[in-house]
């Protein structure tokens, strides 16, 4: 056979395979949230916004599939952080060990529609991150960069931490199926949120596998004085310096005048 007989077999057997998997896929999700895009102002004191969708069945849907189980992960901007250890010695407080994590998410929540034990064998939540024990958490150890596992102190510490503020989180009853395909949750954004923009993945499964994926994202910005004086502070640091020093100079002599005793 000739070279051009050998690629016309191969580019027929590309296109049939192309074709076999494009008639595989038996659902597709289709989903939207609220708001594409939160503004922080002054009097940012927290917001919810709402995920919904529907999952949408095919021909090649198995007839007898009539549940599914969905993940939703959310996933902020990607930060460096370090969580330290500390010790009493001597009646005083000091830091005895650290660890640094590289790029992890600022934000991070997954919410599902019940516990990930009854929706998935152990090593299917491993391989597809279901939980905030099963996300990757980069981190330096010594030389390496590596995760670990959920129960170690540096680990379990840096979420708990990041959960007090509500920035970490977990719920397996978020996720709620109106209808045995139309799905809604909830994603709280607290005061304390991170700017940027966050990724939000959605997995469904069915059977105890994986049935199909799909993303969408929205971002946080500031707006007015707030965006104003973190704009000028990154571009302008020399100015937004002699500003700064201008009003406090400004603040302590009214203060002086207000308060001097005649």
């Amino acid at each position: 056979m000739t070279w051009a007989g050998r690629l016309a077999v191969l580019a027929t057997a590309f296109v049939l395979g192309l074709g076999t998997l494009g008639a595989a896929r038996a659902e597709r999700l289709i989903v939207s949230v609220s708001n594409h895009r939160v503004t922080v102002t002054s009097n940012y004191t927290g917001e919810q916004l709402v995920l919904f969708g529907s999952v949408e069945r095919d021909a090649q849907t198995p007839a007898a599939r009539s549940s599914y189980d969905l993940v939703v992960t959310v996933s902020g901007p990607r930060t460096d952080l370090v969580t330290r250890r500390k010790e009493r010695k001597f009646g005083i407080w000091v830091n005895v060990d650290s660890r640094q994590f590289l790029q992890v998410p600022s934000y991070l929540a997954v919410f599902a529609n019940r516990p990930f034990d009854a929706m998935a064998a152990p090593e299917l939540q491993r391989r597809l991150q279901l939980g905030l024990d099963h996300v990757l958490l980069t981190q330096r150890v010594g030389p390496d960069y590596a995760d670990v596992v959920a129960s170690d102190p540096f680990r379990s510490a840096y979420v708990r931490l990041r959960g007090e503020h509500g920035l970490y989180r977990e719920d397996t009853h978020a996720v709620t199926f109106l209808t045995p395909t139309l799905f809604r949750t909830t994603i709280p954004l607290p005061a304390e949120v991170p700017i940027g923009s966050y990724d939000v993945e959605i997995k469904l499964l069915a059977d105890g596998a994986l049935v199909t994926k799909t993303e969408t994202a929205f971002e946080i910005v500031k707006v007015g004085f707030e965006q104003f004086v973190a704009t000028a502070a990154r571009q302008q640091p020399l100015l937004y310096g002699l500003i700064t020093v201008m009003m406090a100079l400004l603040t302590g002599w009214l203060a002086s005048e207000i308060f001097r005793r005649d």
